[in-house]
């Protein structure tokens, strides 16, 4: 019997890659969600999914809550908590366990691309360099930005402040966290997947301007687009709440959307899904609903 371990399992991510193995007939007992708390997962357990507790900065922590267990997600740590420690716990304490097989989820980037994202790249590649050489099965997974988190870059409210965002029409190809959720799902639940990488960027491209142009025929109300300098965008963002550093650091994000850096579509993720993915317009017209 094969035990699968998802790491993260009160995030979006995690727990809906839980949630997928279900629906996909996995048995909860072969199921373990891997939690800093016992609080946000319980709805998991109530279903028969094992919650363990483990902290990735905690490497005694890890080797208690790995054992016994076959395959792991493992889900990214957010930025500025020092990923390169945590991710490097989470890889040897598994080894140490006994883990045959560590799916990644990483960032998308641009081949040949010399790009760095704060906080995300660096430790990225680090991370799939321990994860190579570590002896382990493994499966990384590129992510494209979430669909479903496009407004945390433009503004929650465009019918009446517009879009304004340091880019034009570079292209992005984004995916929900539902569908990313799924192919991992896929992955972890099917063989086959050793020792390879996977670009999961979304069926369809688009860029802010053509998102306000998408927002505006949705609803029949203009939704104005500016281009904006970078430095004028952080102190929007600051303005609208943010610190000045996550400011900065989304400003990275929307510069390298800008920059292709996400454009890219193997054709992955429609492949482990079966099916294309949802379009920026039919996930607003959800939303809508």
């Amino acid at each position: 019997m094969t035990k699968i371990l998802v790491t993260g399992v009160t995030g979006a991510v995690g727990k809906s890659t839980v949630e997928h193995l279900l629906k996909k007939g996995v048995p909860a007992n072969q199921i373990i969600g891997l939690s800093r708390k016992k609080e946000g997962a319980e709805d998991l357990a109530a279903k028969g999914v094992e919650i363990r507790l483990g902290d990735y900065f905690d490497y005694d922590s890890l080797l208690r809550a790995f054992q016994g267990v076959d395959k792991i997600m493992l889900t990214s740590a957010i930025a500025f908590t020092d990923r390169f420690t945590q991710h490097y716990n989470a890889i040897t304490a598994a080894r140490q366990a006994g883990v045959r097989h560590i799916v990644y989820m990483s960032i998308m980037r641009r081949e040949g691309s010399g790009r760095i994202i704060a906080e995300v790249t660096e430790s990225d590649r680090f991370t799939e360099q321990v994860l190579k050489s570590s002896g382990l099965a493994y499966t990384i997974v590129y992510h494209p930005p979430f669909m479903d988190a496009l407004s945390f870059y433009y503004d929650p409210n465009p019918y009446q402040n517009g879009i304004k965002v340091p880019a034009s029409n570079g292209k992005i190809a984004p995916a929900t966290r539902s569908e990313l959720a799924e192919a991992h799902a896929v992955i972890l639940s099917t063989p086959g997947h050793e020792h390879k990488t996977y670009s999961l960027g979304g069926s369809d491209s688009i860029s802010f301007a053509d998102m306000a142009n998408v927002l505006a025929e949705i609803k029949g109300q203009p939704v104005p687009f500016t281009t904006i300098p970078a430095a004028e965008y952080i102190d929007m963002k600051v303005a609208q709440g943010f610190g000045r550093v996550p400011a900065e650091f989304l400003t990275s994000w929307v510069l390298a959307m800008e920059g292709g850096e996400f454009e890219y579509q193997s054709g992955d993720l429609e492949r482990l899904l079966g099916r294309k993915t949802k379009t920026f317009r039919a996930y607003i017209q959800s939303t809508l609903a």
